[in-house]
């Protein structure tokens, strides 16, 4: 088998310095896809923007707001996914403990219609914040993955997930996500072999090198996703936005994408 990685910088339209950088590196090659958040003041502005680069984005499933930044609403409205005042939380355990997967479902189609309605046709989705995955309370992965099938689309499930967790999954997480894959391969969902994104603090890494080295860790065989949050510093409050300047000087590090080409993993734009 080959070894391919798909490279995707995540939360296009998350606001508009974030937006800027993703544009940017689009434009320059530097990454091979991208995740469209649509309920956020500059989404709008986000999709022109790639649609006039030739880029589609993925589905950026979208179901909390962020620290740091104006709420977002949903775009279908449903109280299970709100605080009182409409907006979606910004605690993704809160919305763990009341999401109802009807009201997932429905925000997740008023998102898919926000896209196809502004000219784009993604061809995957994907969690923002991993809210769909169980990892903060109520799991909807079945739902997320029956929903996928019926609009055929791709789903950023990988089927090794130690990277990404960072070790092997606790025996109740590890049941539950055998059971996804199963039923990914059932539904006939395309996921990758596996994902990773930098999971450590600011202080645990320490210098820009050190995340580097992290994300050179060895790919196995199959097609994989790295994905990253690259943006500028003054653009996300706190040490976060640290660590996104970080990725987005990664991102154009020439000595990173030369260690791919030694490591003989082939970039590609997607895993279906």
């Amino acid at each position: 088998m080959t070894r391919r990685v798909v490279i995707t910088a995540d939360d296009l339209g998350r606001e508009a310095g974030t937006t800027e950088v993703i544009v940017a590196l689009l434009a320059e090659g530097q990454v091979s896809a991208t995740t469209l958040i649509p309920v956020t003041p500059v989404a709008k502005q986000a999709a022109d923007q790639v649609r006039a680069l030739g880029v589609i984005p993925r589905l950026h499933v979208t179901l909390t707001s962020e620290h740091g930044l104006p709420r977002w609403h949903p775009l279908n409205g449903a109280a299970s996914l709100t605080d009182p005042d409409g907006t979606l939380t910004d605690d993704p355990f809160v919305l763990g403990a009341q999401g109802e997967a009807e009201d997932v479902i429905r925000e997740a189609d008023a998102q898919l219609r926000w896209m196809h309605d502004r000219g784009l046709t993604p061809v995957a989705a994907d969690s923002h914040s991993g809210t769909l995955y169980g990892l903060h309370g109520r799991s909807w992965l079945a739902p997320a993955l029956e929903w996928c099938a019926r609009h055929g689309l791709a789903f950023r499930l990988p089927r090794d997930a130690e990277p990404y967790f960072g070790g092997p999954l606790p025996p109740e997480l590890a049941a539950a996500h055998e059971n996804a894959v199963a039923l990914a391969d059932t539904l006939g969902v395309a996921i990758p072999q596996t994902i990773a994104t930098n999971r450590r603090t600011l202080p645990e890494l320490g210098s820009y090198e050190r995340l580097r080295d992290c994300y050179l860790r060895r790919l196995p065989e199959g097609t994989s996703e790295l994905f990253l949050h690259p943006s500028r510093e003054d653009a996300v409050s706190g040490a976060d936005g640290v660590l996104r300047a970080w990725e987005t000087r990664l991102l154009r590090d020439a000595a990173w994408h030369k260690a791919l080409e030694s490591e003989a993993v082939e970039v590609v734009g997607g895993w279906w």
